[in-house]
């Protein structure tokens, strides 16, 4: 089979990385980027490829087989509404769009013309997520009955002044860092019905918050909560826990924990807690660590897309999915602005 022909939409620094996850999968070939900077187009020459100004240049040009935008989160809709009028398959980085009323149309687009979107949550293809989900499936902590999840570090001053829209209103940890645990939490766990939640300020002065916590009602009846900050010196985040990007230093610690009645289990260092015999506190508790391979979820992600555009797989992280990640996430917002309890589907 030949090989899927890809091209990027933006080549900031996600969109480098997925360059180089393409070029660790056989059957992928990037054949062009679309960026306008001086910086991509010395990125495109660098990987012997063209880059062009705009989407239908670089669909004349390379007749691609499938896209990835990885450009800034107004242009996500545009660019994907027309990768879907030209039948062709996309990757869209996470999140989806501004919002979740605006990513509706463009998920129900593509439904109707049965074209594949993806969402770039990139962490459901690493190998100790699908461990987890998993035991999990199988009954190893019996049933969901609460989870934790922990998103706290502290992102330097200079993070800030290199990226002044960082300040901002809307660009908290909350829609920048968080995203990714919800996503993880809902594969995990289950859907979201409800959401409490509160915030604090940034204390630098910043229109954001810089902390924030949520409480989540789920569907099966499980609640959980998650915390995130990005003014925190602390161990207790993905980043520093799962060794997944190499710019992180990496701990031994985990940052959820997930509990069920016959047993729990911590992420990501996949520790199994439960009791031989009966379920009791009176009786001794037993730790076992589950063995996972290890792989570039980046890559995987690759290998992945070129099988849904081979028509082999469906998304794993489909636009659907994407788009109840944004639910949750906009209800954790709208929750701490308002200090009302929120049900999905009515923010």
């Amino acid at each position: 089979m030949k090989n899927a022909r890809i091209i990027i939409a933006g080549l900031g620094l996600v969109g480098r990385r997925h360059a180089q996850a393409i070029s660790h999968v056989a059957d992928a070939e990037l054949v062009g980027v679309v960026d306008t900077s001086d910086a991509a187009k010395r990125f495109a020459a660098s990987q012997n490829v063209s880059c062009c100004e705009s989407l239908s240049q670089a669909f004349d040009q390379f007749k691609p087989d499938g896209v990835i935008i990885s450009t800034p989160t107004p242009l996500h809709v545009e660019q994907g509404e027309y990768c879907v009028e030209q039948g062709c398959p996309v990757l869209i980085e996470k999140p989806l769009a501004t919002s979740a009323t605006v990513a509706e149309n463009l998920v129900a687009n593509a439904e109707k013309k049965s074209v594949a979107i993806l969402v770039g949550h990139h962490r459901r293809h690493n190998p100790l997520i699908q461990k987890a989900r998993a035991l999990i499936a199988d009954g190893a902590i019996g049933d969901v009955r609460s989870v934790h999840a922990q998103c706290w570090f502290y992102k330097p001053d200079h993070y800030f002044v290199e990226a002044p829209w960082r300040t901002k209103l809307g660009a908290g940890p909350i829609s920048v860092n968080l995203v990714h645990d919800i996503d993880l939490v809902r594969y995990l766990c289950g859907e979201v019905a409800t959401v409490s939640a509160q915030s604090a300020p940034s204390s630098r002065g910043f229109e954001n918050e810089e902390v924030a916590a949520a409480v989540l009602g789920f569907e099966n009846n499980a609640i959980g909560t998650v915390t995130v900050s990005d003014g925190i010196v602390s161990p207790w985040s993905w980043e520093l826990t799962a060794g997944e990007y190499p710019v992180y230093p990496v701990t031994q610690e985990s940052c959820y924990q997930i509990g069920g009645s016959q047993g729990s289990l911590s992420v990501p260092d996949l520790t199994l807690w439960n009791q031989h015999g009966k379920q009791d506190w009176w009786e001794p508790i037993h730790s076992t660590h589950v063995h996972r391979e290890a792989s570039d979820p980046l890559i995987n992600q690759i290998a992945h897309f070129v099988r849904v555009i081979q028509k082999q797989e469906a998304p794993l992280v489909s636009g659907l999915e994407g788009l109840k990640t944004m639910r949750v996430l906009e209800a954790i917002e709208e929750a701490a602005k308002s200090g009302t309890t929120i049900r999905i589907g009515e923010t």
